[in-house]
Order: structure tokens, then sequence, then C-alpha cells
């Protein structure tokens, strides 16, 4: 398959290209029904006669080039509905009813704070223009009107206030949110990215617009009020559409920021559940950062034993710490009532041991259970609650590392650890 991605050099076009290489390549091997073998990647840059070959030799086209902030309004037109009717002038020259993607925008729906848009005019034009292409070609068309989006390598201080967001906030610089209760809609590259690959194997979503608006329509529901509008999920709807996008204030972006920004000095990474517009943004957020904060120094405990550093913590999933224990140290030596963890010797030789607290029903001590580990045969070995514990390097020479997870991070004002030797 030959496919043709014009704006190549833009926010969608550079994601969505070097996704197409990882296939064409061989890197990415979720999706064995789509052979690529050439990419044609046309920008603004590129050799205008390109386009001709292009057209004529390309299985799919992505429609992604257009105008968003020109230096005269008429541009928005010539930029968008013009390079449109250009590109399609050129494939019905070679008689090619190859498949055919627009990017569109919500503000071709003029509805609301769009109804002025010369923005939202060219888009519809553009729109039009594709449809009727389709009418007279039978070609396959695919027009997607996006709202805001949002990801990696987005321009800050263009068209998406989360990457305007992103970069202030990742790089000390000033900010201003004129209004924090402002709502968006956001599409995360990568689920427009996943979109756009299902359209390629013929599998894309559709729907249709309607003026039947709600703004308290279920979550469970099939359609999404949008502006003044609804979209309604539909198999042989007109236009097609990203399932999955979020609905969040200025304010509540601006406050996950904040808050991703103190993590090195915290450590704790905030809740980021699978699939969830928090963990999108942060992954998000990171591609900001500048190269002084891409590391940061960690508080080491040091003392004659070896080093204990604590690595992340997290605020439903427990912590994570590396321990450092000398050669014929022992580490531990105590125990907790509702702490439980798990190490994980990952160089070096030891022993752990750990013994239930009190006596059984002959007045004994409780038998010691021993776990040898070394680095070569790596195993996990969970420290009991009510179990004193501790870990002994048995190397005269090499230090021991363990890797030790704790099911919740220290808390200092209620630190739940009792002093008990184990032997």
């Amino acid at each position: 398959m030959k496919i043709l991605v014009t704006g190549s050099g833009g926010f969608v076009g550079r994601n969505l290209t070097e996704n197409l290489k990882n296939i064409r390549d061989g890197k990415n091997l979720t999706r064995p029904e789509l052979n690529i073998t050439d990419i044609y990647e046309y920008d603004i840059s590129t050799e205008e006669s390109l386009l001709d070959n292009y057209c004529r030799d390309c299985d799919f086209v992505f429609n992604l080039a257009g105008v968003n902030r020109p230096k005269e309004q008429g541009e928005f037109m010539s930029g968008n509905y013009g390079f449109a009717s250009t590109l399609l002038d050129a494939l019905k020259r070679h008689h090619n009813t190859c498949p055919v993607m627009l990017s569109s925008s919500i503000q071709a729906t003029l509805i609301g704070r769009y109804a002025d848009s010369e923005y939202g005019r060219s888009k519809l034009a553009g729109e039009e223009l594709f449809f009727r292409y389709g009418q007279e070609t039978d070609a396959r068309i695919l027009v997607y009107r996006f709202p805001n989006l949002f990801g990696k390598w987005c321009r800050p201080n263009y068209n998406s206030a989360v990457a305007t967001f992103c970069n202030a906030i990742a790089n000390d610089k000033e900010y201003k949110v004129n209004d924090p209760v402002t709502e968006l809609e956001l599409l995360y590259i990568d689920d427009l990215i996943e979109e756009m690959l299902d359209a390629l194997e013929g599998r894309e979503h559709r729907c249709d617009y309607g003026d039947n608006y709600s703004c308290n329509h279920s979550s469970n529901d099939n359609s999404n009020a949008i502006g003044k509008i609804r979209r309604t999920e539909k198999p042989d709807g007109r236009f097609c559409y990203v399932p999955v996008t979020y609905h969040v204030t200025l304010g509540e972006i601006v406050d996950l920021l904040e808050s991703f920004k103190k993590m090195p000095d915290t450590l704790l990474i905030p809740e980021i559940p699978e699939g969830s517009f928090e963990k999108k943004l942060f992954s998000t957020y990171l591609s900001y950062l500048p190269e002084r904060d891409i590391s940061y120094d960690l508080f080491m405990n040091v003392d004659s034993r070896g080093v204990f550093t604590e690595l992340i913590k997290t605020v439903g999933g427990g912590q994570v710490s590396v321990n450092i224990t000398r050669p014929g140290n022992v580490r531990g030596q105590h125990w907790h009532n509702s702490k439980w963890e798990i190490f994980i010797v990952v160089s070096g030789h030891g022993l752990i041991q750990e013994r239930k607290i009190g006596r059984d029903e002959k007045g004994e001590p409780y038998p010691v259970h021993s776990f040898e580990v070394t680095g070569e045969q790596m195993k996990a070995v969970q420290m009991l609650p009510g179990y004193t514990h501790n870990i002994i390097n048995l190397s005269d020479t090499e230090d021991l590392i363990t890797v030790m997870w704790a099911n919740e991070p220290f808390n200092p004002e209620h630190p739940d650890t009792y002093f008990e030797k184990v032997e």
C-alpha cells in the first residue's frame, strides 16, 4: 500500500507518518493486515510537482494540510479549500479513486462561538468539496471534524491551549488562564492515530451531526454533545470521528500540570488510570521538559550499613525504593502491622529472613523462614504483615542491591515500623 500524507510536517502529520513508518519497517506488528510499502510525505516545503506523481500512485490519502493562523483572513480559504481542490483535481487527472481522508474541524459547524469563523467556513467549504468529489467518483470519503488536539510535538502558543500550558509550566514561563471554567473537548494524538490506522483498514468510525443539542447526555450514550449540535454514531454516517475524547476545563488542566511539575520533589506519581485523560496529559507534559529537568537528584539515606533511597511514590500503588547493603551487613530487623513489601535482589548474594511475631501454642518463638537470593536468579520475596524481617549481605566483597516495593508510601507520622531482631 502506498500512502500520501499531506501536511506531513505538522503536528498530526508528523505523528502519523512516524507511526506509518513503524508499520512499514516492521517495528509495529499489531496490525498484520497493513502492508505499507511507500509513504509519500507532502508539506509546504515539498516540490509542488511531486504532488502530481504522488496522486497518480497512492492507494490512500490523508489530507492533513491546512492553514490555521494566516496573516490575512482570506488565506484560510486559499490554504484550506484551495489546496483541497488542487489535491482532488490531481487525483481526477489520474483517475485515482482511492480513499481520501480530510482533516476538518468542529469549527466547520459554524455554531455558537464558531458562527463567524473564517477558518470554519474554509473547512466547511472543503468538506462539501470532498463530498461532491465522492459522489462524482465513488471514492470512499472520510471527513473528520476534529476537536482540540493535544500530545507530543504539538506547537505551543499556536492553536492548542494544552500545548501552551504544558510548555509554560514545564519551562517556568508565565501563563494566564482567562476563564478556568471554560470547557474543552480534547482529542489525544495517539487516539487520533489509532483511528487513522483503523481507517486504513476500512474500519473507521462513522457518525452524523444534528441540531438536537442536549448538555445532559449520558456518558454511556453513543452520541456526544458538541457546541450546539449532537454527534450520533451511525455505521453509514456521512462523517467520521474518533470515539475517545475528553471534556475538561482549563482550570483542571492547569491544576494537573502543576501537580506533575512537583513530582521530582515529592516523588509522587499522580493517579493515571489506564485510558484516562490524566495519563495522556502527563505523557504530553513530559515531552515539553527542558533538558535540565529530564533528570533529577534523589535523596540518599546513607549509614555504615549501606544506602536506602526512595524512587517513586504513588497515590494508590505504593512506593518503590532501592536498598544497597554493604558486605557483611544486615538491614531491616523490623515488622509492620499492615504494611507489606516485596524484596527483589538484582545484584549480589544475600539472605532474606522473616519470622512471625510472638510465640506459638507451646510458648516457643515461631520458626524463621529463610530465602537465599542472588541477582543471577532473581526472585520476589514477600515481607508479610506481622512478620519481622531482615536482609543480610552474604558476600565479603560485593554490595547487595535490592529493589523494594511497599504497598503504601512511607509516612513519617505513622511509620508502622517496629524494631525486633529476626533471630
